[in-house]
C-alpha cells in the first residue's frame, strides 16, 4: 500500500491530516478518539504491512472496518 493509498482510506474513516513532522512525516489524527499516529511519506514507494498496521492501532481502527474502507 502507497502513501496516496492509506491516505485516502484513512480519510474515508474520518482522520485527518494534522502537521507536518520532521523531514517526510505527517502527523494524522482520529477526531473520533482523538488519537494520533506519524505517517510516513515516501512516495509512489510500498510502505511495510507492518507500518500500516502500527498506523492502523495507534488511531484505533479495526482491521475489518479497515479493509472495508
Amino acid at each position: 500500500m502507497t502513501y496516496r493509498e492509506l491516505t485516502r482510506k484513512l480519510r474515508r474513516l474520518g482522520c485527518a491530516f494534522d502537521r507536518q513532522a520532521g523531514g517526510s512525516h505527517e502527523i494524522w489524527i482520529n477526531p473520533a478518539n482523538n488519537q494520533e499516529t506519524t505517517v510516513p511519506r515516501h512516495g509512489n514507494r510500498d510502505l511495510a504491512t507492518g507500518t500500516v498496521h502500527g498506523i492502523r492501532r495507534d488511531l484505533g481502527i479495526g482491521r475489518q472496518e479497515f479493509d472495508q474502507a
